[in-house]
């Protein structure tokens, strides 16, 4: 059982998480994941490792309630204790000296976004951050992704806060201001992925995604998560979960992701009907 310490609210519908780990947080690495289960019976759930904590023996993971597992967690707190945790699942991030290394986050996508970063400043690069979202009440984590970055964008998609825009609005004034950029590394909606490699490949920037299709098993035995890169087949929990973003069939990762639309909604469905007295019920 792995013990919930710590929990809050970010934005609506969205939790932050702080569990005790001490094996995963002592031998986790930037862009790696976890797979959770709420209960003996519950859905496993991929999570990246948004921060970790080795002297406390902590992981922090962000959790946005869009389903029945993701709502069931929500209803878990400090105090209350997961099923499993299990990892660090998929390859770590490939780090190195770049130069100036932009990073955009949109959503939950600053999950896996500042726990690369961290990798990204160790390694002494200049950083800038771009985070995205819809409105100024989304957003979150702005303060800790300043701790780390150079330059902290934040881009609204009603101009509430910070530029009025899209995070690739963002890039591409970053770009046609003559700032040299070495690596572009980007999370979160897949729409965005692919907008942010659209926008980055006729400039020749080298661009990394870190995808989040269908998992199960989170080992490369079942799979779900089989994604297209460069054409060929490749499986996100082994083979990344960060490819080349030019190389990426976003088209089919969106279509894959609809898969399980209808049975998704009525499993939510049950779970609500089930579960009437869960404060997020």
């Amino acid at each position: 059982m792995y013990r919930i310490v710590g929990k809050k609210e970010l934005a609506e519908n969205v939790d932050e998480f702080v569990i005790e780990a001490p094996e995963i947080a002592r031998k986790a690495k930037p862009g790696q994941f976890v797979i959770v289960r709420v209960t003996a019976r519950g859905e496993r759930i991929p999570l990246t490792i948004a921060d970790k904590d080795p002297e406390q023996g902590t992981i922090t993971l962000m959790v946005q309630r869009v389903g029945k597992s993701t709502y069931h967690m929500s209803c878990f707190e400090e105090g209350n204790a997961l099923k499993d945790v299990v990892g660090p699942l998929g390859k770590p991030t490939h780090l190195e000296k770049w130069g100036h290394v932009v990073a955009v986050g949109g959503g939950l996508g600053l999950a896996p976004i500042h726990h690369i970063c961290q990798g990204v400043k160790e390694y002494g690069n200049e950083l800038t951050v771009i985070m995205g979202f819809r409105s100024r009440e989304l957003v979150f984590w702005e303060e800790k992704m300043e701790i780390l970055a150079d330059r902290v964008i934040v881009t609204t998609n009603d101009g509430s806060y910070g530029m009025k825009g899209l995070v690739t609005d963002a890039l591409l004034n970053l770009i046609e201001s003559g700032t040299k950029i070495d690596m572009v590394i980007c999370a979160g909606p897949v729409p965005m992925m692919k907008a942010v490699a659209d926008l980055t490949r006729p400039y020749g920037i080298p661009t990394v995604a870190s995808l989040n299709p269908i998992m199960v098993d989170g080992t490369g035995m079942c799979g779900a998560c089989r994604v297209t890169v460069g054409g060929e087949v490749k499986f996100a929990c082994v083979d990344g979960p960060e490819f080349d973003a030019h190389q990426v069939d976003f088209d089919e990762l969106m279509n894959r992701l609809r898969m399980f639309k209808e049975l998704e909604k009525k499993a939510m469905e049950e779970f609500q009907r089930k579960h009437c007295g869960c404060r997020r019920g």
